[in-house]
């Protein structure tokens, strides 16, 4: 069984002091350690950005993709090896603009993989540009009379697409954070998880004051029921997306591979692979 410690490994981290993108690792190797699964157990797979970088920043199989194709690569690994736990990890440009097609189509595909946004409403690693998240209004290097779009909102695009888990946390809580990634990898399909992680160098705005001020727990909410998709859809709107907890989850629904026809139930690597000769005829045969 699998420790926080082991899940670490000698790389330092070289984000900006104070981003919310350390708690948000820490919390990845708690939950995996809390799931009492071992490094080889689990393969982090992360897109472009500061937060692309995750992935070599913990001990377990790791792969730094290209720019919004994260997701991909996860459901790839996953249907190859279904005993793998596998997180994507990626920011809200890698998943909510050149990615976003991916976004919605791996919710509605309901692959076993767990994916965490880190949501910081901004591009940190290109120095400060206006991303998807942006409020109207947001002044940035791109857009100096400030934006004119409105800010996307995952949550609602989540729910409305066919999400069996949602939820939502922020960096400085790291134990609802992490309680919320568990929950994440143990559910049966596929798991969504935005972030508030704020930007300390280009995000003046949404700030970790401004989050604490603005933010209500769904624990406090009388009645709450995330089982309850109506229920979810009107209470994130309600509070404007800016709810914690998990917002909503479908354990009835079934996952991807288990509604694929002769998906073999052991992993693709212990598959045997040697070809037989009758085999090789046949194949031959048709392509000749």
């Amino acid at each position: 069984m699998g420790t926080f410690k082991d899940f670490r490994n000698t790389i330092k981290p070289n984000w900006c002091p104070g981003c919310g993108d350390f708690s948000v690792q820490a919390a990845i190797q708690r939950a995996a350690a809390n799931r009492g699964i071992e490094p080889h157990e689990l393969a982090v797979v992360s897109g472009i950005g500061c937060s692309g970088r995750l992935s070599g920043y913990i001990n377990a199989y790791g792969l730094h993709g290209i720019h919004g194709r994260a997701l991909p690569i996860a459901q790839g690994l996953k249907m190859a090896n279904r005993d793998l736990n596998v997180i994507a990890t990626g920011g809200d440009g890698d998943g909510f603009a050149i990615g976003m097609g991916h976004t919605v189509h791996s919710i509605r595909r309901n692959i076993d993989v767990t994916y965490v946004v880190m949501d910081n409403q901004i591009y940190g690693l290109t120095k400060g540009q206006t991303s998807p998240r942006s409020a109207a209004g947001f002044v940035t290097k791109s857009t100096p009379g400030g934006a004119i779009e409105p800010s996307l909102k995952p949550l609602e695009v989540a729910l409305s697409s066919g999400a069996t888990f949602v939820a939502q946390s922020f960096s400085t809580d790291l134990k609802e954070l992490t309680a919320i990634i568990e929950a994440g990898m143990a559910h049966k399909g596929f798991a969504f998880i935005n972030v508030f992680s704020p930007c300390v160098t280009y995000n003046k705005v949404n700030t970790y004051d401004w989050f604490k001020e603005n933010l209500t727990k769904l624990a406090d909410i009388e009645g709450y029921d995330p089982s309850d998709r109506q229920m979810a859809m009107k209470t994130v709107m309600e509070h404007e997306s800016l709810v914690t907890g998990i917002i909503y989850q479908d354990t009835e629904t079934t996952s991807y591979q288990d509604k694929v026809i002769g998906y073999d139930e052991a992993p693709l690597h212990e598959a045997d692979i040697n070809l037989k000769e009758t085999d090789l005829d046949s194949l031959m045969k048709e392509f000749m």
